[in-house]
């Protein structure tokens, strides 16, 4: 009897076992809020950023288990010694030319072996289209060449080449988006330039999280860069981007690689400018402009003429300036519109900051005598150019006179200059480049800071110097 009753409790306490094995709930996987800017962490949602104070950027995600992603920079880890600068063995980076001058311009010169590219852009705008003729010009030149892409299918990328009209393209193609993948890819192919299309849709075996979270863009950059550093191989990785025109992902995205690139540029048009924001081995802030055609991106090699309106006539409201894009002048014509308006008058500028335009109102009226107090004021910049040297004040004030007089300025007019609040005019930097520029086009009258006369005389151009605002507009009044 006493037997029995052991057994039976023994069984009983089976029973319960199975009991709570199968039916007792799963543990809640534990979560965490990652910021989409600066990817910090924190374990409840916040309005702001603990890390970087960003408003409404912390995203839900499952936490990682740090037993499963412990020490998985290891395999990438090198020793290295402490040495002096003196005793490092130093040359400069020799240049890849991807075949496209307006993307070597950006890039610095090329390729870089080793460097890592980000670039970003609209969907649409043309980042995989000039990838994929930057990759087949290198193959052709003896380069080896592999295009990772998680967005389309081989077949797909071969359609696109078709129509490209790169037939019979070499150019190796790989359709994954597993990062473990990817680099191993990489290790066995040993390819000269990668390009991984896109850096959202790559995922990390290591990484519980989906792809396109912050935590696998995080990761799976930081295994690329170091592969490329390791391996010298030169990886462009193609970013998206958000609503407002930023890249997706953290910002320590952008801080990982050695060079960013953005593509502008309105899809309706066919225009398109790339510009380097961040360049370890080139200029930053230099543009290289691209038309698209039929077969493809075509660099320009004559960019003022799309910034420059064809007027038959001079007409009023309109001023062309040299503003200065990375190593390059640029002729830019600025427009304005002023028009009687209501009660609380409007400031709208597009390519120029709206802040600096009321301010360069308040010079106008105080050091000139022109007042736009009960007027609305456009200010635009052709082309769909951003300009943000203060280089363009005297020009952008030249506009708005020249629109609210109702007069045009003198035929192949130009003029540049930054304007204090105490209605100075101040020099621009390399002004000799913007004058010879401008002269080169056909322009023939300028009016520039007295620091940034020449003191050789230009052939062809006349150039006035001044030193205040007031002096400027009696000149233009002369001229008209």
């Amino acid at each position: 009897m006493q037997q029995w009753r052991t057994y039976r409790r023994v069984q009983i306490a089976h029973e319960i076992c199975n009991y709570i094995q199968y039916h007792a709930p799963m543990a809640k996987e534990k979560t965490v809020y990652v910021c989409s800017d600066c990817g910090g962490n924190s374990p409840k949602w916040l309005g702001k950023c603990p890390a970087c104070n960003a408003w409404n950027t912390l995203i839900e995600s499952v936490a990682d288990n740090p037993s499963a992603v412990k020490n998985r920079f290891a395999s990438l880890a090198k020793t290295a010694e402490i040495a002096t600068l003196g005793e490092i063995d130093a040359v400069d980076m020799a240049r890849i030319p991807t075949g496209h001058e307006e993307l070597d311009r950006v890039l610095g010169g090329g390729m870089v072996e080793g460097g890592v590219v980000l670039i970003g852009g609209d969907p649409g705008i043309g980042k995989s289209t000039l990838l994929l003729q930057a990759l087949d010009s290198l193959q052709r030149s003896g380069q080896h060449t592999l295009y990772v892409t998680g967005e389309e299918s081989g077949a797909q990328v071969a359609l696109r080449a078709r129509r490209l009209g790169l037939d019979g393209s070499q150019v190796k193609v790989l359709a994954e988006i597993q990062l473990e993948k990817i680099l191993a890819t990489l290790e066995s192919t040993r390819p000269d330039i990668a390009v991984i299309d896109s850096i959202q849709t790559v995922y990390s075996d290591q990484l519980s999280s989906a792809p396109g979270s912050v935590a696998q863009v995080r990761e799976c950059a930081a295994h690329l860069t170091r592969a490329a550093k390791a391996s010298g191989v030169s990886i462009v990785l193609v970013g998206h981007v958000t609503k407002e025109g930023a890249l997706a992902g953290p910002r320590v995205l952008e801080h990982m690689v050695d060079t960013v690139l953005y593509f502008e540029g309105d899809t309706h048009s066919s225009f398109r400018l790339v510009r380097a924001i961040k360049n370890r081995f080139g200029a930053v802030n230099e543009i290289g402009v691209f038309a698209m055609t039929e077969k493809g991106l075509k660099g320009v090699s004559n960019p003022s003429a799309i910034f420059l309106s064809q007027h038959a006539e001079p007409v009023p409201g309109s001023c062309v300036m040299v503003t200065l894009e990375g190593t390059r002048p640029l002729l830019v014509e600025i427009q304005a519109l002023v028009d009687s308006g209501g009660p609380s008058p409007r400031r709208l500028s597009v390519g120029l900051d709206r802040d600096r335009l009321a301010m360069l109102l308040a010079v106008l009226h105080r050091h000139a005598g022109v007042a736009c107090m009960d007027q609305d004021v456009f200010v635009n910049a052709v082309g769909g150019v951003r300009i943000s040297e203060p280089a363009a004040d005297l020009a952008v004030l030249l506009a708005i006179t020249s629109s609210l007089r109702g007069k045009p300025l003198p035929k192949g007019f130009f003029a540049f200059g930054e304007v204090g609040l105490a209605g100075e005019v101040r020099p621009a930097p390399r002004g000799q480049e913007r004058l010879r520029e401008a002269a080169k086009l056909g322009f023939s009258v300028a009016l520039v800071p007295k620091a940034n006369a020449p003191k050789k005389a230009i052939e062809g151009l006349t150039v006035h110097a001044v030193e205040r605002v007031e002096q400027a507009m009696e000149l233009v009044r002369s001229l008209g």
